[in-house]
């Protein structure tokens, strides 16, 4: 190759971003070999074919990935690079769990105050509970604590609440062991998705809180740690209690209703309330109404929902049957079981023009 179409290593390594030190480095190693070596000066030359090998080099040890994936990667079609990628990732995220956890365990340990006992209650339970408790969390701007997950030790029992702008779920367990303090605080939910595995596997799990978390104690398994969110918790006990009367009732299959959801093509659905039973209608006619039967009480009325919305309050619900609990068109909506009345959900409907 002439030499006028060769860069030397200082242009090159300003070219892709490289020191030249890594430069000689990689080529050393195999992974970018100069295109000519002066054999009297020893001084390297790089082509501008190489450029894009080198960026990618780069991008590729800018994610911690080792030189023999590195290598496997520029070596690849595309579809197995982006395996290659994506495995290399779900190492690097598990390894930061298992260090994060490692970390908090130091720092309890570390700590002069004493782990506080909360309660005992049965791992397969909790693990239930959290996942469908959380389906109503979501990171909301400016609310921190709105991606967690509430939970309060009380003498008798621990509840478990999580809210969003369109969704509030709250379920109460009975613990295998009374709480022998009471204690709330709000946990962070995706560190919370990662305990419930080693939760559900471990009959008992002992909850203990430390000063910026709580520990969830398992037999025979990994101890978890889940940190505390800072900021303030929404006050779901008085949107609980500001609710207005319940003017229509139905008790509708937990099943049949998510069959209809299901079949529905639309993105907003609604719900025809009243005798004989339950129909799930269309937004724009196109699609057939699906009825549904139902025990209705009350005066008969339509409501909206969005599909995303209504969908995972009503798979998550406890039981075979649910009780719908309808106060208008404009309110929220009590989802429970109709015979369990240890998970409630509210849903908020859209309003009738469909808009949100």
């Amino acid at each position: 190759m002439p030499n006028d179409e060769l860069m030397p290593i200082g242009a090159f390594a300003q070219r892709c971003g490289l020191t030249s030190s890594a430069l000689r480095f990689y080529a050393d190693s195999g992974l970018l070999p100069p295109a000519d070596v002066d054999p009297v000066s020893g001084y390297r030359y790089y082509s501008t074919d190489q450029v894009a090998r080198a960026t990618s080099l780069r991008q590729l040890r800018e994610l911690a990935m080792p030189l023999a994936a590195v290598e496997a990667v520029l070596g690849s079609g595309a579809d197995k690079a982006s395996r290659l990628l994506d495995d290399h990732v779900d190492r690097v995220v598990g390894d930061a769990a298992a260090v994060q956890r490692k970390a908090a365990a130091i720092k309890s340990a570390l700590g002069t105050a004493p782990a506080l006992p909360l309660a005992t209650v049965k791992g397969p339970v909790l693990a239930d509970a959290v996942e469908q408790v959380l389906t109503a969390a979501a990171h909301e701007p400016g609310t921190s604590a709105g991606g967690g997950l509430r939970i309060e030790a009380g003498h008798e029992a621990v509840t478990l609440t999580a809210t969003d702008r369109y969704r509030l779920s709250t379920r109460t367990l009975v613990p295998a062991e009374p709480p022998s303090q009471t204690w709330a605080g709000t946990v962070d939910g995706d560190e919370l998705r990662a305990a419930v595995a080693a939760c559900r596997r471990s009959l008992l799990v002992r909850m203990e809180a430390v000063s910026k978390g709580i520990w969830f104690r398992v037999a025979g398994g990994e101890d978890r740690h889940c940190r505390l969110l800072p900021g303030e918790f929404p006050d779901y006990r008085l949107m609980l209690a500001s609710l207005g009367e319940v003017s229509t009732r139905a008790t509708v299959s937990k099943n049949l209703l998510l069959q209809a959801l299901e079949e529905h093509p639309g993105e907003r659905i609604g719900l025809h309330v009243g005798e004989p039973g339950v129909s799930v209608v269309s937004a724009d006619n196109g699609h057939p109404d699906i009825p549904l039967p139902a025990i209705v009480a009350g005066r008969a009325l339509r409501i909206w929902f969005e599909v995303t919305t209504l969908y995972p309050s009503v798979s998550t619900a406890i039981g075979p049957d649910l009780l719908l609990d309808l106060r208008g068109h404009d309110q929220p909506v009590t989802i429970r079981s109709a015979d369990r009345g240890d998970l409630t959900t509210l849903t908020m409907p859209t309003r009738p023009d469909h808009s949100a």
